[in-house]
């Protein structure tokens, strides 16, 4: 059984490496898929890993559907008053989405759940629909998946308003792969919404709030990478762990995902201090073009040999807290060598049962590699302030990144043990799964269920 030596977890909860990089991440700002920022992050990272006494550090580049942001602005005529908002508090474009601008009653679609938009003809209106998704209704309902059910009944504008107070318009892509999608689309504030809602009526044609949206984007191709680098021995076998180093433009991105690109080199120069122990080449990991497709994971997915995967641990959302969750989609092996991370080190580390078919371990999971999700949280955390500009490096904890660091190098080391068996799926048991928690109503809706038909990647062309 490999355990880290004591010199070796003291040296890590004192160390600062990992911390200054991702104070030097957030001072990027500007980490958005395929910008200048995105690829001056990556870079930081190939050299953290070079200072991090990795091996084979390498950069490999691969195109994406580029998003730059324009101005946006939302009208509203409301009681013989006309009001116009446009703020950085107050509303953000969501990436992907066209330019344009579209005039029409605002209806209020609540939660957006695929039942609110059943029968519902929004032709000529702009639909609503809050950022939160009930406790009890069993899956979380994605962004995007809201986005299409709009397009789908008609309307000609989208708007997807917070739930978490502080003047916090969220953003995130509305998830069309390859280029813009159908119609115009901002996040407001919880509170701005909160106004709206007032005033909207449920039922299209009765007579709420007419409003006019206005967006300014730009889609054109563009470029984004992943970074990666290697400790341990030249095996046949590789454990992954992996993180994304690209965040949306609205913010600096600290918890989303520099925390988790700061890991994957602390985790790394964690092992590369104990790289004579390792039975199992490890291979750090940080792709880019995550926020807008998982493109750098599913790029590396496609270009490498995947039985050569022994598994993948991605961490994304680690930045809450150091309360350790591990979603192991039902692989085995993978959640036990973490329990016994629990009891060595004496914290709680909770393994989750479930799929989680969001961020860059989903297209391995989905290929019925054995793959996790590692993540924090904390109370009410949710997506909270995450995909803001409130997503700052002052809420983060180094003592946090330490601790986390010290406990996924632990397990990162056990699971790169010889003998420790770690099973993956069969693909048809992921859909089954996918389909038993309700996953498949989402990704159909946002062709992006990767049972069907494929949608064609921007490189699709390239690996055949």
């Amino acid at each position: 059984m490999t355990s880290l030596p004591s010199e070796t977890v003291g040296d890590a909860y004192t160390d600062s490496t990992a911390w200054e990089l991702l104070a030097d991440l957030s001072d990027l700002g500007d980490r958005m898929p395929g910008h200048e920022g995105e690829a001056a992050g990556a870079s930081l990272v190939a050299d953290a890993f070079e200072e991090a006494g990795l091996s084979e550090v390498s950069t490999t580049e691969f195109p994406i559907p580029g998003w730059w942001r324009g101005e946006a602005s939302l009208t509203v005529d409301h009681d013989g008053r006309t009001m116009s908002f446009g703020g950085s508090h107050e509303l953000v474009e969501l990436p992907g989405t066209p330019s344009g601008e579209v005039s029409g009653e605002i209806v209020d679609m609540g939660y957006g759940l695929p039942e609110d938009f059943e029968d519902v003809d929004l032709s000529g209106c702009i639909a609503m629909a809050s950022s939160l998704t009930p406790d009890d209704y069993g899956r979380w309902v994605h962004r995007s998946e809201k986005y299409d059910y709009a397009a789908e009944s008609g309307a000609e504008g989208f708007i997807f308003y917070n739930h978490i107070e502080g003047s916090l318009p969220p953003t995130g892509d509305v998830g069309h792969t390859n280029g813009p999608g159908p119609i115009p689309a901002v996040g407001l504030s919880k509170e701005l919404g909160s106004r709206l809602a007032r005033h909207c009526d449920e039922v299209p044609g009765d007579g709420g709030v007419d409003a006019t949206l206005s967006v300014e984007a730009r889609n054109e191709p563009a470029t984004s990478a992943n970074v990666e680098a290697v400790v341990g021995p030249d095996t046949d076998e590789e454990v992954l762990y992996t993180a994304h180093v690209d965040a949306h433009d609205v913010g600096v991105g600290a918890n989303d995902n520099g925390f988790g690109s700061a890991l994957v080199v602390g985790v790394g120069r964690v092992l590369a201090s104990i790289e004579d122990d390792l039975e199992t080449r490890v291979r750090l990991v940080v792709f880019g073009a995550e926020e807008t497709g998982l493109y750098g994971s599913y790029y590396w997915s496609h270009t490498h040999d995947l039985d050569r995967v022994k598994c993948v641990l991605n961490v994304d959302g680690a930045g809450y807290s150091r309360n350790l969750e591990i979603y192991p989609h039902g692989a085995s092996g993978l959640g036990e060598a973490f329990e016994e991370v629990s009891e060595e080190f004496d914290v709680p580390i909770v393994v989750e049962d479930g799929l989680r078919p969001h961020s860059d371990h989903w297209p391995f999971v989905q290929r019925g590699v054995a793959a996790g999700q590692g993540r924090s949280t904390a109370e009410g955390s949710g997506r909270g302030w995450g995909h803001t500009h409130g997503d700052t490096l002052d809420k983060l904890d180094v003592r946090d990144l330490r601790e986390l660091t010290v406990l996924c190098a632990a397990g990162v080391a056990k699971l790169a043990e010889s003998d420790r068996e770690i099973g993956g799926r069969d693909p048809g048991s992921v859909k089954e799964e996918a389909i038993e928690e309700g996953h498949d109503v989402g990704m159909k809706a946002t062709d992006s269920w990767p049972w069907g038909e494929a949608r064609p990647w921007p490189w699709a062309d390239e690996l055949e």
